[in-house]
């Protein structure tokens, strides 16, 4: 009988130690060891057996010059939202990882999917579901289409011993943290356990030409829960994301090697299952603000896709001696710095004030062209003075109260007039090749914060 032995794995980086240490030498990360019991015989020298594939055959180089450059073969999920996070489809023999907090949609999104493949042999392994809730679940979301294989395993030699047996062009593990080999005696999700799996099927993947789509979990700190080698090991990482109490689910790419990570997708979570929302403007923008002081609307634009979002300021007077600054859906960091230039540019007083921000419909945006309804929200809101209907406005503030321009301004104008808004504001010189001649929105070209106020305000 094998000796068992304890040893200290990083979660980070997967180094190991005889001793728990507070600080890893290799990442340098902090509070990432964690203890495993381990046996003398999971050495280098046992592999998980990987089926289809001799582990013993000799890869041989080839010259740059005779590699093809032959565009990838992708597979349509005919779903235009996680197609377009994807970078145009799923690619064959990729490794896709899709995190997400508990509860947030993670198994239905890729359920639902799968359902809409009838075109593809599809095995869907399950290692927290049994067969009859996997069951009720597809009933819910697509009672017609329902030629999906079903799996309930978590051992990793059995799951490849049926996917060389079915031969899928898509398989689905759900998820990986549930996933053990017989190779390391650790328990499943452990950071041994997870780095063999995943290191197994991504070469079952790329051997096979098969897809494989994998579920993770997330830690406390909202990354993905196991070792930080699963991220750099899989092809694609989306993070599915959105508050519970919303009906909004954001998708977003973080790690995409056949695609731009600047994408985003949009759903609606429904009794049904997920809907796809093709135009987030619509429904982000509330339309009965009017009257109301502290609300602006800006045009923001997340990878390729412009939208209109409501932003919400409110401005009081501190109760406590130490005024509050929160923010919901931006950063905190660049609204203390907008508040500053709003005090030291514009000269208004907002020392003894709290400010409280928020994105509205639970999104965060990054998009730093809403610097200027930010700033427009925190002076409506302390002016008590509404903004008029039908005016949205673009631009990034620099610290000396310049509006500086921002780009793709032409889809943001269109989509502002799309949406049946008479005005724009957007920075001075951002029109350059464009022509306004065919827009029916008046377009206001503006220079410093104080000439949008005058703007705005009067």
């Amino acid at each position: 009988m094998a000796k068992a032995k304890t040893v200290y794995v990083c979660s980070n980086c997967g180094a190991d130690s005889p001793k728990w240490l507070g600080k890893c030498p290799n990442c340098g990360e902090w509070n990432t060891y964690v203890e495993e019991v381990v046996t003398r015989e999971t050495s280098s020298s046992k592999r998980v057996a990987v089926p289809g594939g001799a582990i013993g055959d000799r890869v041989r180089p080839v010259l740059l010059r005779d590699v093809t450059t032959e565009r990838e073969e992708r597979i349509d999920l005919h779903d235009a939202e996680l197609n377009r996070v994807l970078g145009g489809g799923l690619v064959r023999g990729s490794l896709v990882l899709i995190g997400g907090e508990p509860g947030i949609g993670k198994s239905t999104l890729v359920l639902q999917t799968v359902l809409k493949l009838e075109q593809l042999k599809v095995l869907y392994v399950s290692g927290e579901e049994s067969l009859h809730q996997l069951k009720m679940r597809a009933d819910r979301l697509s009672p017609q289409n329902q030629h999906c294989l079903i799996l309930c395993e978590t051992n990793l030699e059995k799951i490849f011993a049926e996917a060389d047996h079915v031969r899928p062009d898509l398989l689905v593990i759900d998820s990986i943290q549930t996933i053990f080999t017989e190779v390391v005696e650790s328990s499943p999700g452990s950071v041994s356990q997870v780095r063999e799996c995943s290191a197994a099927i991504l070469k079952y993947a790329k051997e096979s030409g098969t897809a494989v789509m994998l579920i993770g979990h997330i830690n406390k700190e909202g990354s993905i829960a196991g070792p930080k080698v699963l991220e750099h090991i899989v092809d694609t990482v989306l993070q599915f994301e959105g508050d519970q109490h919303y009906m909004y689910r954001i998708l977003r790419s973080i790690k995409n090697r056949f695609g731009s990570t600047a994408e985003l997708g949009i759903y609606e979570m429904r009794q049904e299952g997920l809907r796809e929302v093709s135009n987030p403007s619509e429904l982000l923008l509330t339309q009965n603000h009017e009257g109301l002081s502290g609300v602006t609307i800006a045009a923001a634009i997340e990878g390729i896709r412009p939208f209109l979002i409501e932003t919400q300021a409110l401005v009081s007077s501190a109760v406590y001696g130490t005024p509050q600054r929160s923010a919901t859906g931006f950063d905190i960091r660049r609204m203390n710095m907008l508040l500053a230039v709003l005090e030291k540019r514009a000269g208004f007083k907002l020392v003894q004030k709290d400010v409280f921000l928020n994105i509205a419909g639970g999104l965060r945006v990054n998009d730093p062209a809403i610097d200027l309804a930010v700033i427009s929200a925190v002076l409506s809101s302390n002016l008590d003075i509404s903004i008029e209907p039908g005016v949205c406005m673009a631009g990034e503030v620099g610290l000396s109260g310049e509006i500086r321009p921002v780009n793709r301004i032409e889809q943001r104008i269109l989509e502002a007039e799309k949406l049946g808004f008479s005005r724009i504001l957007i920075p001075h010189n951002n029109l350059k090749g464009f022509d306004t001649s065919k827009c029916r929105i008046q377009i206001v070209q503006v220079r410093k914060v104080e000439e949008a106020f005058r703007q705005l305000f009067g």
